[in-house]
């Protein structure tokens, strides 16, 4: 489509296989959107798109993701209201022609359903910080650190002292909104039994949000990095070295597969390079 499309916040930029939304910067702008800057939407990752009528004289574009397609969405596990959610477009009601125009491309473009096998919208980059009500949260990309506040933390995380935490050893992360009662930012290991959880004051793998502390636009993008970090690693298989020529079919599939890991930001170039040479070399 190559076309742009402005609404309250952000705009819309269509290419021939993703939509670019840049949220713009104001007062008036959610934090949240300001905190994500910019995102890149394949069009491989949704399955659908909405048009309704807004409020006060507006109408509503809204893409669809596919489940498990965005960290972010998935990190969020909907708890994000109506306007925080980053894929809807808020336009004047009397842009709404122009809006079915593009509703109606973008659908006749989506060729996808269902849920996905993987990340295709690349998660927040690394390194993210945060200030919680009883520490500070930083995640480098490898591993995330937790450093207790003499003033909120419990006795029990003083005990256990600063914590860090290896992404090779997280299975994932649970992040309650900072905007509901008892807020919290939980990071879950590889071995997580079956027994009643810690509660989160007590549990030195949690930071507690509270008044002020720990607000949707640091740790919701964090949550989302640190679960997109354990998700994907080894999302590139490695290819045994005595591996039998494959069918060429396969090989041009497995390097598109790549390449959409490579346009998500979820592998390097150097990355990307290496393991598409593998693949040729099967040929």
């Amino acid at each position: 489509m190559g076309d742009v499309l402005a609404g309250f916040h952000a705009v819309w930029e269509f290419g021939p296989d993703s939509v670019l939304i840049r949220y713009e910067r104001g007062i008036r702008t959610p934090k949240l959107f300001q905190a994500l800057g910019e995102r890149r939407v394949p069009l491989a990752a949704l399955e659908g798109v909405s048009l309704a009528e807004g409020k006060r004289g507006t109408v509503v574009l809204r893409l669809r993701p596919r489940a498990g397609a965005d960290p972010l969405l998935e990190a969020a596990a909907g708890q994000l209201p109506e306007g925080l959610d980053p894929y809807r477009l808020v336009m004047p009601a009397e842009r709404e022609t122009l809006a079915e125009y593009y509703a109606d491309e973008l659908t006749d473009a989506l060729t996808e359903s269902g849920p996905a096998d993987r990340y295709l919208i690349a998660a927040p980059e690394a390194p993210l910080r945060f200030k919680a009500y009883d520490g500070k949260a930083s995640f480098d990309g490898t591993s995330v650190r937790f450093r207790w506040s003499w003033t909120g933390a419990s006795s029990a995380k003083w005990k256990a002292g600063d914590q860090r935490f290896a992404v090779a050893d997280l299975g994932g992360v649970e992040w309650r909104s900072p905007e509901a009662f008892e807020g919290y930012l939980r990071l879950l290991p590889n071995d997580a039994g079956g027994g009643d959880p810690v509660p989160p004051d007590q549990d030195a793998a949690t930071v507690v949000f509270g008044l002020g502390y720990g607000p949707v636009h640091e740790s919701l993008p964090f949550a989302a990095a640190v679960l997109a970090a354990v998700r994907t690693r080894g999302a590139v298989p490695a290819i045994p070295a005595a591996a039998p020529r494959r069918d060429p079919a396969d090989i041009a599939e497995r390097i598109r597969h790549l390449g959409e890991l490579h346009q998500a930001g979820l592998v390097t170039d150097e990355e990307f390079s290496t393991k598409k040479a593998e693949l040729l070399a099967e040929l």
